[in-house]
């Protein structure tokens, strides 16, 4: 490509291309309108607008589209041209302000947990000024928000802004109290760094399972997989150094930052990981990012397979979010400072961070709740289902001097007091990375490393900003308010140490040992996502986020539903492509098979044969009784798709499809490949030469 810097953001609205195009009136009162989330005004919106359209009809665009997330996990468009005939018989090229501030949608065939019945469709999208407008297939995408005609939220992005506005409100409150009154916005940044698998794509269409879950639902495992860590950061292969090359192209245009590309650990695993940005450009490019993962696979014969664990026995694919808080001043307040108070702000918002994820550690996990992230927590390259923080030996250490208030170490003769001491030198990095930790510290961020590949970054950071801003609060409220700051300040950080230590671990979160320490601890384990809606409706969790206003308990309660519709959803979908993988295709294959040696068994003496049917007829049996076990526990679900429902797919389904799995795994190792229905892993894994 010519000039990567002159073509990065070809296709974005962006700041730049608003401050040469619009007039200076115009977009002076534009950016003080994004700066103080005011209404925007007719005149300016119907500049904006007049200039927006042409730039895109320069850059290709005949029609524009209200981009919006609805709860369906991906992006929703509805194109509509920029034509409009004359009354002589002509046409115009025509884009109003009032179209591009607010468009209408059906909202009926959205998933809204009751939030709207099927007869009731209107739902509106609402621009979102701090999200910059881009041209995709020759279509101007304007970034908006979804809600219904009441005003609940339908979509993502919304409750995102609503979590990043009450983050804001209370971390410049402790700001202000460091003496920072120049500060006058924090903004929450995310680096998602996005796992995904390619396999050829003629392999897919042989593969129902494939096509219709994303993740294989029988294979048995091949002798070679991700043993010899032969793969993680090896050369790449040119088919798939093509891809990348293209996918970079194309997400440069659209200003999504794509920086650094490798081989993962898994065979066909593969990472992207783009540079920082505001949390709701980042979750809109990471958005952007799987969709044109898709296409660009496509276009070079190969399939992205983005579900958590396409493949079991091997890595599954997740999506580390790595989290900080940033001043409008550059002031990154993760990062422990050089000067007592310095490193007293530094050790309250860690504080705040701990006690956060203590505090709302269910609503943490249900943030990543999904049947496919079910199959990975816990695994390969996946951090258990139990929350927890890793902050490395020494900052432990400072905690734990503080808690104690007692010297950090030996040498030091005199008591660690928070706005007293300078804190022992504390240089980024001087711990080790723990992949098993779903929280961890990693010198000035925070990377959570629990979401699923094909998640939205905006449903954790929801709660980790709303979290967050409900520890700041109680903490502002205390210190505003008491005769002796400095005194305060250190028995807040000392007590809340003590109060929330148990979230801090920093070993192998693999080990089993774990589980039963955190029993201990009394921290909890939602191993699955049935488990988390016990959890989701808490009296807790809901004066969070009504407290904050960034959920109604209506909404709540509206996406309790949704997750729990879409965990059964998704099993059932599994469920039935088993059966029909198993009666149609495993079972016939596997019977001829075993006609062919019980033929072969009776004209030889080879105990080859008599052997191999003897381990067939005994793995039919409990291949078929799986079978009816999975038929049974559908039967009992019925059509529910609630919390009952959710925890019947849990305790009775799920057992049945591991037992079919098992059974149909072993026959397949039994029967020649050439006689086996469908392609094995290795065939898979090793697709993409």
């Amino acid at each position: 490509m010519n000039g990567v810097a002159e073509e990065f953001g070809s296709m974005v609205f962006s700041d730049a291309v608003m401050r040469q195009r619009l007039p200076e009136d115009t977009y002076q009162r534009l950016k003080r309108t994004i700066r103080g989330g005011h209404k925007l005004d007719p005149e300016v919106a119907g500049t904006v607008a007049e200039v927006m359209k042409t730039w895109a009809i320069e850059k290709g665009a005949t029609h524009y589209t209200h981009w919006f997330q609805p709860m369906t996990g991906i992006t929703a468009e509805k194109h509509e041209a920029f034509i409009r005939r004359t009354k002589d018989g002509n046409a115009i090229m025509e884009f109003s302000g009032k179209e591009l501030i607010q468009g209408e949608s059906d909202a009926s065939s959205f998933p809204s947990g009751g939030l709207r019945a099927t007869f009731e469709a209107r739902g509106y999208t609402a621009w979102d000024p701090n999200s910059y407008a881009f041209i995709k297939d020759g279509v101007l995408c304007i970034p908006t928000a979804f809600c219904s005609f009441g005003g609940e939220a339908l979509d993502k992005k919304t409750p995102l802004l609503r979590s990043m506005e009450a983050l804001n409100r209370q971390t410049l409150r402790i700001l202000h109290l460091f003496g920072h009154e120049n500060v006058t916005a924090v903004q929450t940044n995310c680096g998602p760094e996005q796992e995904y698998f390619l396999i050829d794509v003629d392999i897919l269409k042989k593969r129902r399972d494939l096509v219709y879950t994303g993740r294989t639902l029988f294979g048995a495992k091949p002798p070679k997989g991700q043993e010899l860590d032969d793969h993680y950061y090896g050369a790449i292969k040119p088919r798939v150094a093509a891809f990348m090359k293209e996918l970079n192209q194309e997400l440069w245009k659209l200003g999504v930052s794509a920086k650094t590309e490798h081989n993962e650990a898994a065979p066909a695993q593969h990472e992207l990981a783009p540079i920082y940005a505001v949390v709701n450009i980042a979750a809109d490019h990471n958005q952007l990012t799987m969709e044109i993962m898709k296409k660009v696979a496509q276009k070079h014969g190969m399939v992205c397979l983005l579900h958590e664990k396409p493949f079991a026995g091997v890595n599954g694919s997740g999506k580390h979010n790595n989290w900080s808080l940033s001043t409008d001043t550059g002031l990154n307040l993760m990062d422990p400072g050089n000067t007592p108070a310095e490193n007293a702000q530094f050790l309250l918002f860690l504080c705040a961070v701990l006690q956060a994820v203590d505090d709302y550690q269910e609503m943490l996990r249900i943030s990543v709740a999904s049947a496919g992230n079910d199959c990975r927590l816990g695994g390969s390259e996946a951090p258990p289902a139990i929350m927890s923080v890793f902050l490395g030996e020494e900052l432990t250490e400072i905690l734990t001097a503080i808690e104690n208030e007692t010297p950090v170490n030996a040498k030091e003769k005199t008591l660690l007091r928070v706005g007293v001491h300078t804190l022992p030198r504390f240089p980024r990095d001087t711990t080790d990375r723990n992949r098993t930790s779903p929280f961890a510290f990693t010198g000035n961020k925070f990377e959570f490393r629990s979401p699923g590949a094909p998640m939205s970054v905006s449903e954790c950071n929801i709660v980790l900003n709303t979290a967050v801003a409900e520890s700041l609060r109680q903490y502002a409220d205390l210190l505003e308010n008491a005769p002796d700051r400095e005194h305060a300040l250190h028995e807040l950080i000392r007590d809340t140490v003590r109060a929330h230590k148990r979230i801090i671990f920093n070993g192998n979160g693999y080990d089993k040992s774990w589980v039963k320490e955190a029993a201990e601890r009394g921290l909890s384990n939602l191993p699955t996502t049935a488990d988390c809606l016990d959890h989701y409706l808490s009296e807790k969790n809901l004066q969070l986020f009504e407290e904050h206003r960034v959920f109604s308990e209506t909404e709540m309660r509206a996406r309790c539903a949704i997750l729990a519709e879409n965990y059964c959803k998704v099993t059932h979908i599994e469920a039935v492509t088993m059966l029909e993988m198993a009666d149609r295709d495993i079972f016939p294959a596997v019977s001829n098979w075993r006609a062919t040696l019980q033929e072969r068994a009776e004209k030889s003496a080879c105990r080859y044969e008599k052997e191999t049917l003897d381990r067939l007829d005994s793995l039919m049996n409990d291949a078929l009784d799986a079978r009816d076990a999975l038929r049974g526990g559908l039967s009992d679900v019925g059509c529910g798709t609630d919390a009952d429902a959710a925890r019947l797919y849990r305790d009775r389904v799920l057992p049945a499809m591991r037992d079919l799995r098992a059974a149909v795994d072993a026959m397949e190792l039994l029967t020649p490949s050439e006689r086996w229905p469908f392609p094995s892993y290795g065939d898979m894994l090793f697709s993409v030469k």
